[in-house]
């Protein structure tokens, strides 16, 4: 019931009555964990969760959703790391955690993102786990998530976008050459020392590097997506 009240967005005094009754000892920064459940007796399940929890001082609630396992987590400092110590209670497959948030009245973000990380996840098979549920923006947006489409828009075409410097026009020149630097250099009538810093300036901006293939995957899909619904 908890969990379903994360993903309506339900009122935060909803949200704190109905933690408060699982006996919820606030523990910021909190993060959303998704895995599949290691199946079983669900009182096997969720017990084996609390011993991970308890071994990393960790504070858990935990909930099965059909074959997912969901962990709703305090004190999750690093998401990923927290997300590692609780593996042994998921089964196998992918496990995304969502983002930390300050509170448990703010991790409905948490849990829409790795929720939909989770359903995503499939389509990047070397994926390490856990994975951020940011990291799965390119799979979640192909897959119909609307936040990741926003993030990718706003976060990585956006900036581009609002940083100039012929940035965008870098990365279409450099994904046209195929990633060969003299090439795109040629195309846009630039020294290739010119096309290295602006590749680092888009690395510097958004925080993903063209020369990375998984970068790269998520910046074409971030440069699609900019130019298809600019104004959103």
């Amino acid at each position: 019931m908890l969990v379903d009240a994360l993903l309506r967005g339900d009122s935060s005094d909803v949200l704190a009555s109905r933690a408060a009754a699982l006996g919820w000892v606030d523990s910021p920064p909190v993060a959303v964990v998704v895995g599949r459940s290691p199946g079983g007796d669900i009182t096997a399940v969720l017990h084996a969760l609390y011993r991970a929890a308890r071994r990393a001082r960790l504070e858990v609630i935990g909930g099965l959703h059909g074959d997912r396992l969901v962990a709703v987590v305090g004190g999750a400092t690093d998401p990923v790391a927290t997300a590692s110590s609780l593996s042994s209670g998921f089964g196998d497959g992918p496990i995304v955690v969502g983002p930390a948030v300050p509170a448990l009245e703010q991790a409905t973000e948490s849990a829409r993102a790795a929720l939909a990380g989770f359903r995503a996840a499939p389509a990047w098979p070397g994926a390490p786990t856990p994975v951020a549920a940011d990291d799965l923006l390119p799979e979640r947006a192909l897959a119909g998530d609307l936040d990741a489409r926003r993030k990718l828009r706003n976060d990585v075409y956006g900036a581009l976008f609002r940083a100039g410097g012929g940035l965008l026009e870098t990365l279409d020149a450099f994904f046209a050459a195929g990633g060969v630097l003299e090439s795109a250099a040629r195309e846009l009538y630039v020294h290739p020392n010119t096309v290295r810093y602006r590749l680092r300036r888009v690395a510097e901006v958004c925080a993903l590097s063209p020369m990375d293939g998984r970068d790269a995957f998520a910046l074409r899909m971030a440069l699609g997506i900019g130019r298809l619904d600019p104004s959103s």
